[in-house]
């Protein structure tokens, strides 16, 4: 019984994507902006609240991180990066085909905040 329990729960784990799964894929679009990483998500992320409230934003070491996740996966990805001339932002989504819920939205305040 105890293996069946463990099987089961490492099939339920396999199915989740976090962030750094999202990374990996090719990105879904890029931005280049003249605004500074924490001005340019600043900008996004209430964008990005309006259309799913389940989206969260984190300083990293070389900038911002926007993140959308539902059932425990993560759905949208925003990696804004400092460059010399402002900032650099990677968008990755997963199933990037499929039309999820508010997706038009998230990507339109990618592209409208540069």
């Amino acid at each position: 019984m105890r293996i069946v329990a463990v099987g089961l729960a490492l099939v339920l784990l396999s199915g989740c994507v976090g962030p750094g799964d999202l990374a990996k894929n090719e990105p879904t679009m890029s931005v280049t902006s003249s605004k500074d990483p924490k001005a340019y998500a600043l900008c996004v992320f209430p964008q990005w609240q309006n259309a799913r409230t389940d989206s969260s934003m984190v300083e990293t070491q070389t900038g911002f991180r926007l993140l959308v996740a539902s059932n425990n996966m993560a759905d949208e990805l925003l990696e804004v990066k400092k460059t010399a001339a402002g900032s650099f932002a990677v968008l990755y989504q997963r199933m990037a085909w499929s039309k999820m819920m508010g997706r038009s939205a998230i990507e339109a305040a990618v592209k409208s905040c540069r």
